[in-house]
């Protein structure tokens, strides 16, 4: 069985001003597909995951999203989705399970489901110790794994990741991806956005962004081979330099 479309991007445009940060990108995503959307800064990954999480409206373009046209209906793209990013994600001044109980309501979540699942969430994380502790004091790896369990909290369809690992180290990378798999088993979708070419060969597909457009797309083995060279790392340089 063929698996169902579950992100549909069409000649999706966004300006500012002269600018074009986005330009005519095409794209779609399957159900429980980790897909890797890179680019250098400025490259227009966030301007798109924006749009795609319906915190902005397109210029031009369709953009559907579980099924939902985000850039009329964006509150109900919203009640779909999961989003973390590395520069905000959980309130620092408050603890962890204040977090995990506003965030849940935020959701719509009853406290009584909020407080189980918010039970079973910590010890499986091994971090029940930690219920009480302000965020702030957290480790950062910790707090990392613990704002991507609470962005899939709600059990949405789809998960956004904008840069989620940023300064954290190579272990607790490795290790936050095994959460990020562990969510796509059951069935989440999972849109990321990353700097390390590294994580980009943990993708189902990449889609690599260069000045606004999508300059190559596919699976890490298939683009390696087609621009023949041994490591994502080399396939962004040849991208990013045009070759």
């Amino acid at each position: 069985m063929e698996t169902e479309t579950i992100i549909e991007v069409k000649d999706l445009v966004k300006q500012f001003g002269r600018f074009v940060a986005n330009d005519h990108l095409n794209f779609s995503v399957k159900t429980g597909e980790i897909f890797g959307f890179l680019g250098a800064n400025g490259a227009g990954k966030t301007t798109a995951i924006r749009i795609l999480c319906g915190l902005s409206a397109p210029t031009s373009g369709s953009v559907f999203v579980a099924g939902i046209d985000a850039s009329r209906y964006p509150e109900q793209v919203k009640k779909s989705i999961g989003y973390m990013c590395q520069r905000f994600s959980l309130y620092e001044d408050l603890t962890v399970f204040e977090n995990i109980r506003l965030y849940g309501g935020v959701y719509g979540m009853s406290l009584k489901e909020i407080r189980i699942k918010s039970d079973e969430l910590l010890k499986r994380l091994g971090i029940d110790d930690l219920r009480d502790r302000l965020i702030g004091s957290v480790p950062l790896g910790w707090r990392q794994k613990l704002a991507f369990s609470v962005a899939i909290f709600h059990q949405p369809k789809i998960v956004f990741l904008d840069e989620p690992t940023g300064g954290v180290d190579p272990i607790t990378r490795r290790q936050f991806w095994d959460l990020i798999y562990e969510a796509g088993r059951a069935g989440i979708t999972v849109f990321v956005t990353t700097h390390y070419m590294d994580e980009a060969e943990y993708c189902d597909r990449v889609c690599i962004l260069s000045e606004g457009k999508i300059q190559a797309m596919g699976n890490p083995v298939e683009l390696k081979k087609s621009f023949g060279v041994k490591s994502m790392d080399e396939v962004f340089v040849k991208v990013a330099r045009n070759v």
